[in-house]
């Protein structure tokens, strides 16, 4: 069982089937709203409601463009990924984030990064040579995109020695092309300010860096914590190397049961 089965399964366990999610927030069978920290690893990052992005995708579906003919929606996905990191980029789709990583580090001898919007972590993106990031569109797909700058990918081993890529159908293109130009926008609007406003309460559990919340629970007691979190409504990153992320638009008192109800460190 993976980690994400595991979450899944303690979900359902507890409220049934999620009917519907919107903003930061899962809506269950049971009636009850979950806050969601986990926001499926980053992908549900601007929100479950997909906003533009999701109106793309169904445009697209809906035209018929589901085939494995060319149709320019992957240019425009390299366009958007160009312009997230303003610099030149091809890119390419994994599944899994071992495979992702194994690519990167195959196209690029000097190392690789992994992007995750708002980070603190002082990266000029524009000067890295290959970098890794799930596309911010909140879909249950483990999709990673691998950008590297052309002249890293030209002088680079063989394609055919890299992991297996992903093929992507045109409107899941334009599904991530439309949310990653709404990632650049939403880039522009979140600040710390919009983080930090829970952390009387978060970081007795976790060390914020920006929106991403790193456990200090120890991890043999990490499933545990999942659980405690899950019995209070709210649904944490099921993986212990993985950062929970801030809920971007909840009102603060959504972890007053947390803090009523604390966590036996």
């Amino acid at each position: 069982m993976t980690n994400i089965d595991f979450l899944a399964q303690e979900i359902f366990s507890r409220y049934g089937n999620v009917k519907r999610a919107r903003g930061c927030f899962l809506y269950t069978a049971k009636g009850v709203r979950l806050t969601d920290l986990y926001q499926e690893g980053g992908r549900a990052i601007l929100g479950w409601g997909g906003g533009t992005a999701f109106t793309m995708f169904k445009n697209t579906m809906n035209r018929g463009v589901t085939g494995s003919f060319e149709t320019g929606f992957a240019y425009r996905t390299k366009k958007a990924v160009q312009e997230l990191f303003d610099s030149e980029r091809e890119v390419l789709f994994f599944d899994g984030y071992k495979a992702a990583l194994r690519a990167s580090l195959l196209l690029s001898k000097d190392g690789t990064n992994r992007y995750r919007p708002w980070s603190t972590s002082p990266v000029n993106w524009a000067e890295c040579p290959s970098i890794i990031f799930e596309p911010p569109f909140p879909w249950a797909q483990n999709l990673f995109i691998v950008a590297s700058k052309p002249e890293v990918f030209e002088e680079s081993v063989p394609c055919e020695f890299l992991p297996a890529q992903v093929t992507i159908p045109a409107p899941m293109h334009a599904g991530i092309t439309r949310s990653i130009y709404d990632l650049i926008t939403a880039l522009k609007e979140r600040e710390e300010k919009h983080f930090f406003i829970y952390d009387t309460v978060l970081t007795k559990y976790w060390e914020r860096k920006g929106p991403y919340l790193f456990t200090k629970i120890p991890e043999e007691r990490y499933k545990d914590f999942i659980i405690h979190c899950l019995d209070l409504g709210i649904v944490i990153s099921p993986d212990y190397n993985e950062p929970s992320i801030v809920p971007f638009g909840a009102d603060a008192g959504v972890f007053r049961v947390l803090k009523n109800t604390p966590f036996n460190l």
